[in-house]
């Protein structure tokens, strides 16, 4: 967990860009990223050069190596030393500013031919936005207390640091609520067998969720060298058409310890995306506002369901994209569940007919907030292309442990632990009525139903008969009040008028 004094560094840094006149909530998180992995760079470094003393050997593929670097912006040679956070934070501030801005920034662009640099694939397009020394002076100050090796610290750092970006209102979408990500990672349950992907990844939050919860289920297993292999280097994968997310994402996962993630630039809805039965989970919120051409949209996802709506082509492409046997989790818009186009009678009747759909969760409006009030749902599948579905689970979240409002402040009132309880135990939902907040409903009901998902569709509301007192008893009681209001305004008259 993260510490209080931690806490109060990363508001004391977050302020000091604030002051220096960066306040865009994007800006600040992207350019504390590019010192994250500068300090990063050299705390690895420092590490291995540790080790390779002990046991009197050189440092095997340095990142800073002896002699000097070439700038190729400057057209000078820089030495490799002067590059190392622990160098340069020590320089007096102008001299730290010039180094920083002009040499170790455009260092960290230009590495891109080693494993820690994952990160620095993505940094083409970057660009250094704090403007003065003593800006640049503060922060290093306040990072620098941080143990860029310690993973599990810096991973919630990073945490904190995103919920920061959505806090402050700006780009908060995207950025899925973490509580909710979890949920859905606990309920697909991640082995070291999977290998898992996000097409529309953000911040990266579900990858990394998947990562940390296999971390913590597989201890004993991730100690094989095979496993942490595939663990580091095979297992998770993301997309994104957005260059800064990318390299939000790529620091999120390496500072929990994926440092080779398979991450990269790609509009996963396009002809240019020809994953196809490659992975065993899908983990997404995908966009929903999106309206695309035909064009533009891969043959094969139009095959599944001709449409220009964003949110039903990502359906598709989970069904393209998973192995036989492999899981989907995905956020949805409400109107996926019933809207009555061709296209989203189409992708619910693929799901329905032609895969094996298990669950339809419906998230209340206020789960977005305070960026959105749209109603959601999760949709849970597994491919089979030969059906399979014979009852879909139901479940009518009404809370998620925060209030609905703008505020989303924390409360007791929370259907998540429930959810994936009754998730893990389904054979006792058997007996639920449709009167309960979790049942199942037959293939054959949602079929004469036109496919419609939505839970309302099959919820019985149960009716309270209402007894009113008659006319008369109402008239007595309104005659009685309206006597002693004469009888009051009588005596007041007689004694003040």
């Amino acid at each position: 967990m993260i510490t209080g004094d931690i806490k109060n560094r990363i508001d004391a840094i977050w302020d000091s860009f604030w002051t220096g006149g960066i306040t865009n909530s994007m800006t600040i998180l992207e350019q504390m990223t590019y010192l994250f992995f500068m300090k990063m760079l050299d705390d690895s470094q420092k590490k291995k050069e540790s080790a390779a003393n002990v046991m009197g050997v050189k440092v095997k593929d340095p990142v800073f190596k002896e002699g000097k670097w070439h700038n190729p912006d400057t057209d000078k040679d820089v030495p490799y030393a002067d590059l190392r956070w622990s160098n340069f934070k020590n320089k007096e501030a102008e001299a730290m500013y010039r180094l920083v801005s002009k040499d170790v920034f455009i260092f960290i662009k230009t590495l891109n031919d080693g494993k820690e640099s994952a990160y620095s694939r993505f940094m083409d397009s970057a660009t250094f936005m704090i403007q003065n020394a003593r800006t640049l002076v503060k922060i290093v100050e306040g990072i620098d207390g941080l143990d860029m090796n310690n993973r599990d610290t810096m991973g919630d750092v990073y945490e904190y640091v995103l919920g920061k970006m959505a806090a402050s209102g700006n780009n908060g979408q995207f950025r899925t609520p973490r509580h909710i990500i979890r949920m859905m990672v606990e309920l697909m349950k991640p082995t070291l067998k999977d290998v898992m992907s996000d097409p529309a990844m953000g911040s990266a939050g579900f990858v990394v969720e998947s990562a940390k919860y296999v971390l913590e289920k597989f201890k004993k297993e991730l100690l094989k060298k095979e496993n942490q292999e595939h663990y580091r280097n095979e297992m998770f994968h993301g997309f994104d058409t957005d260059p800064t997310m990318l390299r939000i994402g790529a620091m999120n996962l390496m500072l929990h310890g994926v440092d080779n993630p398979d991450i990269k630039f790609q509009d996963s809805l396009s002809s240019d995306n020809t994953d196809e039965g490659r992975y065993t989970l899908c983990l997404a919120n995908p966009p929903f506002a999106g309206s695309l051409d035909y064009e533009v949209v891969a043959k094969s996802l139009l095959a599944i369901t001709k449409t220009k709506k964003t949110e039903l082509l990502f359906l598709a492409l989970f069904v393209r994209m998973l192995k036989l046997g492999g899981r989907c989790a995905s956020i949805v818009p409400d109107g996926v569940l019933f809207g009555n186009s061709t296209g989203h009678k189409a992708i619910r009747k693929e799901l329905v007919d032609n895969q094996r759909l298990q669950a339809v969760i419906s998230m209340p409006s206020g789960v977005f907030q305070p960026y959105s009030g749209v109603s959601t749902a999760i949709l849970i599948f597994t491919k089979t292309n030969a059906g399979g579905t014979d009852k879909v689970w139901f479940y009518d979240m009404k809370a998620d442990g925060y209030t609905l409002d703008q505020k989303r402040t924390e409360c007791s009132e929370n259907d998540i632990p429930d959810i994936i309880a009754r998730w893990n135990n389904l054979e006792a939902e058997e007996n639920r009525t449709r009167k309960d907040q979790s049942f199942f409903v037959s293939k054959e009901e949602i079929v004469a139903n036109d496919y419609d998902l939505s839970i309302n569709k099959y919820k019985e509301v149960e009716k309270v008969k209402v007894e009113y007192e008659s006319p008369k008893a109402v008239f007595k009681r309104i005659k009685k009040l309206q006597d002693e209001i004469t009888a009051a305004m009588t005596e007041f008259q007689e004694k003040y008028l």
